[in-house]
């Protein structure tokens, strides 16, 4: 058995492959087109391994996808791949319609086609799963109840408008084609081998180098926390359980305060990792012009998935950020070979040289 993971060496598509490897015995072909995000290190510990294929490619390549669909005859795909950070997409929109709508679209139509001729059996069994964002609902209040899968779409930036289209196109190809797919929003993920332009990783690195901590406009963006590893299981639960055409919110219930955020970290590494002049790593905090648009609080009502499918999140934000700044005090190849010069001038770029 086989399945076709795409976006396998980004972010949480990385540690879905390396959890997918140690929890199955199952192949898992990755298809990833290695942009920046895109990170071959994250899959080293399963180089030779055979139960990994690694393809390099993109979802918008028809006639590769035709070819890998019909070479290794997976019973399901799983899409992770999407251009995913809100800032890029502000100074470059362009990159998130081609991959998240273009791409997606390509990708429901390679697997269509690849579904209508499986034999009856395999074609009941197939499934899609889309995996998607929040940020399609938009923003809350302070005082608003938590985004359930009945909200509204409405998206604020061109990353989660993307993202919206991307969604509606799923289930527009299920209503319309009876493509046997399912699709999760999940909320802000954390962890191990995130790439270092977003919150949490960015702190942990600038702390350590002795540079700013640069916090949008009043650091008081609420966002729910969801350790990557839960996020993992819960699409693993969804892929096995899920009902077809169903949207699943996967959340960590864990909301917080950007500044709350910064300040969790600058503590653990003020314990397991002292500066060296004896300093506070919250003196490093320095606040930086808040990007256009900026949502003020995202949150999931994650009842759906616990009720019909059991699933709720093993970590608290405590553990999980324990274990995630650790992990980054242990991984000094993995950062050093992600840190590029194209990185530093993209941080330069957009916090004016305060990161």
């Amino acid at each position: 058995m086989t399945i076709l993971v795409t976006g396998g060496a980004g972010f949480i598509g990385g540690n879905f492959v390396l959890d997918w490897c140690v929890d199955s015995t199952e192949t898992v072909v990755n298809l990833d087109k290695l942009t920046y995000a895109g990170n071959l290190d994250t899959l080293s510990g399963l180089q030779n391994n055979p139960q990994h294929v690694f393809v390099k490619g993109d979802i918008g390549d028809k006639a590769l996808l035709a070819k890998l669909l019909a070479q290794y005859q997976p019973r399901a795909v799983v899409n992770f791949a999407a251009e995913s950070h809100v800032d890029r997409s502000i100074h470059g929109p362009g990159d998130f319609i081609e991959t998240n709508i273009v791409g997606t679209f390509n990708l429901l139509e390679a697997v269509r086609a690849y579904w209508t001729d499986l034999e009856a059996t395999k074609k009941a069994e197939f499934r899609f799963l889309h995996v998607s964002t929040d940020e399609v609902y938009g923003t809350l209040s302070g005082t608003d109840e938590p985004f359930a899968e009945t909200n509204r779409y409405e998206p604020n930036s061109p990353y989660s408008a993307s993202k919206a289209a991307s969604d509606h196109l799923v289930r527009a190809w299920h209503h319309t084609y009876g493509l046997p797919v399912v699709t999760t929003n999940c909320s802000n993920n954390y962890g191990p081998y995130h790439f270092p332009e977003k919150l949490i990783p960015l702190v942990i690195l600038n702390a350590l180098a002795g540079k700013p901590l640069p916090i949008y406009g009043d650091g008081q963006q609420i966002r729910d926390w969801l350790y990557v590893k839960d996020h993992c299981s819960a699409i693993r639960r969804v892929l096995a359980q899920g009902r077809l055409g169903e949207t699943y919110n996967v959340g960590g219930w864990n909301e917080m305060a950007n500044l709350d955020v910064v300040h969790a970290i600058c503590a653990l590494l003020d314990e397991l990792k002292p500066r060296a002049d004896g300093a506070k790593y919250v003196e490093q905090i320095t606040y930086v012009t808040d990007r256009p648009g900026h949502d003020r609080r995202y949150a999931i009502d994650a009842r759906k998935l616990e009720q019909e499918l059991g699933w709720k999140p093993a970590e608290t934000f405590e553990s999980g950020i324990r274990k995630t700044v650790q992990w980054y005090l242990d991984s000094h190849d993995w950062i050093a070979n992600v840190t590029s010069g194209s990185y530093r001038e993209w941080t330069d770029k957009q916090y004016g040289g305060q990161a």
